[in-house]
């Protein structure tokens, strides 16, 4: 027996390696759980980074708010995205500075997602043009979905940490951690099915 198979089936390796044999469907979701919380972190720096870039231009004072499906329990118009004029600590919605640094945090951490998870969680070796298309498909869907329940959430979080806790600047970048998170988390949840169904394993070809 080489030093490799020794080290492959000894100690933590040979651990895991056992565990991957008898439970590979959990083995599998404990990989793809690690790489979703550091693809999360890393949408954390990222996230209040290229806010603050894009709340030093005028992106801050132009309104992005389309969509509108029916009205808040105060009356106001619900856009399922909802990003007016003017930075959160005077009452805005961040504007389209804020909307950009979303998606462009979204967009960086999903296109490391799927590079990742294809070849380390999943070892897909299908067609990765179909994949890329049905994962653009997917994330499209669910970034409409969870920017619709952002709806419901985003305001009350912003509201309570900077007004009722008075904690001004801290407060917004400690809501705009929790909402990013729920968003990673909503991602996350939807992602794993759709993952097993678009990064499969194809037996490989004779010949």
């Amino acid at each position: 027996m080489s030093v490799i198979e020794i080290k492959k089936n000894t100690g933590i390796i040979g651990f895991w390696n056992k565990q991957k044999e008898r439970h590979p469907n959990i083995t599998q979701f404990i990989v793809f759980l690690i790489l979703s919380v550091g693809i999360t972190s890393l949408q954390l720096i990222l996230m209040p980074l290229i806010k603050l870039i894009f709340a030093q231009t005028s992106l801050l004072t132009i309104s992005f708010q389309v969509l509108q499906l029916g009205s808040n329990f105060d009356g106001s118009a619900y856009y399922v995205f909802d990003y007016a004029a003017g930075s959160l600590a005077s009452g805005g919605g961040g504007g389209l500075g804020y909307f950009l640094a979303v998606q462009i945090t979204l967009g960086i951490a999903q296109i490391i997602n799927f590079f990742a998870q294809r070849n380390i969680t999943f070892k897909s070796n299908s067609n990765i043009w179909t994949a890329a298309f049905w994962y653009v498909l997917a994330y499209i869907v669910i970034t409409f979905g969870a920017a619709a329940a952002q709806g419901f959430y985003k305001a009350p979080i912003y509201n309570l940490f900077m007004n009722t806790w008075g904690m001004g600047s801290f407060g917004e970048t400690a809501a705009d951690v929790i909402t990013m998170v729920i968003n990673s988390t909503i991602s996350f949840l939807v992602f794993y099915p759709i993952f097993k169904i678009i990064f499969k394993q194809e037996p490989a070809k004779q010949g």
